[in-house]
């Protein structure tokens, strides 16, 4: 058993474990694309939970990640063990990818997904050293958005933190970034909170891999504010200078906030096949 032990201000302790039965049944070396070697690979954490549509959601997800090349698919279940419909379905998806799985504790019922994220960076940085790392670029991409292709080729060649714009968030049509006469971030195009020292929505950037193994404790914390989790990892990485601006100085939506409509299942109730999966 390999485990990270990760502190959060409040003074407790989290062991996240990370069993060898937990991740996929490839090792790196076996999933490595040697058709791409000279590709930045783009390792994209993706947290899931249980839920009616979930096969839906990751189906239309895994439409787009298949056609990227030199792309790595790090999802972490919000369960205790991994799930047989998750198995199978990344098994069938012909995209590389680990799996892995933490449960978030009873209680704890702000940010979800900052567990999952969290034990994908573990992931990352138990599987790689930095000496000896792929070029690679890490996104958080939640399972219930919307991505265009160009994106993926945007942040690929990341030095530190790139940024973009994304639609249907925040309130508005699209959150963005303000940018001076010469083209670098001087602010944030929000209405919630624009005083948050990165006020950057989850799907708004990515990070170069290896700043992500130079800064060990840098983690999503528990203990913050709404709309702060992508502040508690930006702040211990990079300054608002650092900030790569991308998708055409910021002005082109590659990404988007969408969700599929819960279904109507009132009449469901012993009449399906439970066998059956969907």
């Amino acid at each position: 058993m390999r485990s990270k032990f990760l502190f959060y201000p409040t003074g407790i302790l989290l062991c996240l474990c990370l069993y060898y039965g937990y991740i996929s049944v490839f090792s790196w070396d076996e999933l490595s694309e040697p058709a791409s070697p000279l590709l930045p690979i783009i390792f994209a954490i993706t947290p899931t939970y249980s839920r009616p549509v979930q096969k839906a959601e990751l189906t239309r997800i895994a439409n787009t990640f298949r056609q990227i090349p030199a792309f790595h698919w790090i999802v972490v279940e919000d369960t205790n063990n991994k799930t047989s419909l998750v198995t199978n379905f990344l098994k069938s998806s012909g995209i590389q990818h680990t799996q892995l799985c933490v449960k978030t504790p009873a209680g704890v019922t702000k940010a979800r997904g900052t567990l999952q994220r969290n034990v994908g960076l573990c992931w990352l940085r138990e599987t790689f050293q930095l000496t000896e790392a792929p070029s690679g670029v890490v996104y958080f991409a939640d399972d219930d958005n919307t991505y265009n292709l160009e994106l993926f080729e945007e942040m690929r060649y990341t030095n530190k933190v790139s940024v973009w714009p994304v639609g249907f968030a925040g309130g508005l049509r699209y959150e963005s970034l303000v940018l001076n006469d010469a083209g670098k971030v001087k602010g944030w195009r929000v209405r919630y909170d624009p005083s948050r020292p990165f006020a950057i929505d989850m799907a708004g950037f990515a990070v170069n891999l290896d700043l992500i193994l130079e800064k060990p404790r840098a983690i999503f914390r528990l203990d913050v504010k709404p709309g702060y989790q992508e502040s508690s990892l930006l702040q211990d990485l990079v300054t608002m200078e650092d900030l790569e601006p991308k998708a055409n100085n910021c002005t082109k939506v590659l990404v988007w906030h969408t969700k599929t409509l819960n279904p109507n299942l009132v009449g469901d109730q012993h009449f399906t096949d439970r066998n059956i999966e969907v």
